[in-house]
């Protein structure tokens, strides 16, 4: 359909009024919230996720097509909740205790709420007791940890044991990223997954979610 790809299109160029006025159009003219959603915002998004894995495309690129998508999905939200369309899956996202750095962890937000997953965002600063309180509250998938210096890096394995000394033990899977971070660190403290960027990220919880359906 001609207005989803033109919805993608404005999309990635970070049009958000564009992309507002294309969705509103879109609904009107009857299309589902879970098609306009599905083939126009994440479809776009989709495109910026492996341009920005492949260098074509920046920081500030995917924070305007990120801002884009929100105005779309704004107008969406009720919508897909009237239809009974849920997230993909749930994440619990946040920056380790000891490190207040940010950047990272909202480019692995965006990137993964464009893959269509629900993501609550602790922040930064985030004791372990918080990844695990929140993780049983909403029932996540995932626990995704971001961490930008090495002092930190240890708080990592605290969450994964928290994990396993709780009734999450099995259901949920811990996710963690960040400069210092390495594949072989993740499997020395006993993490699930690793990912080396955003975009991986968010490829990566998309299949995990999608495996445990």
């Amino acid at each position: 359909m001609q207005i989803l790809q033109e919805i993608s299109a404005n999309l990635q160029k970070g049009s958000a009024k564009a992309v507002k006025e294309l969705v509103q159009k879109a609904l009107d003219e009857g299309i589902s919230a879970k098609t306009i959603l599905e083939e126009g915002l994440l479809a776009g998004m989709n495109v910026i996720g492996e341009k920005f894995k492949n260098n074509e495309v920046y920081v500030p690129d995917v924070l305007i097509a990120a801002r884009a998508m929100n105005a779309g999905t704004e107008l969406l939200k009720p919508h897909l909740a009237d239809s009974g369309v849920k997230a993909a899956g749930k994440v619990v996202l946040g920056t380790v205790k000891g490190d207040l750095h940010d950047i990272g962890k909202n480019l692995v937000r965006m990137m993964m709420e464009g893959k269509g997953l629900e993501v609550v965002d602790l922040g930064v600063d985030v004791p372990t007791e918080k990844f695990i309180e929140k993780a049983i509250e909403i029932d996540a998938d995932i626990i995704a940890c971001s961490v930008l210096l090495t002092t930190t890096m240890t708080e990592m394995k605290n969450v994964v044991d928290a994990v396993n000394n709780s009734e999450l033990k099995g259901k949920v899977k811990i996710m963690v990223g960040g400069a210092p971070i390495t594949d072989a660190f993740c499997k020395s403290i006993g993490a699930d997954y690793y990912a080396p960027d955003a975009a991986s990220a968010a490829d990566v919880a998309i299949n995990i979610c999608m495996n445990k359906q």
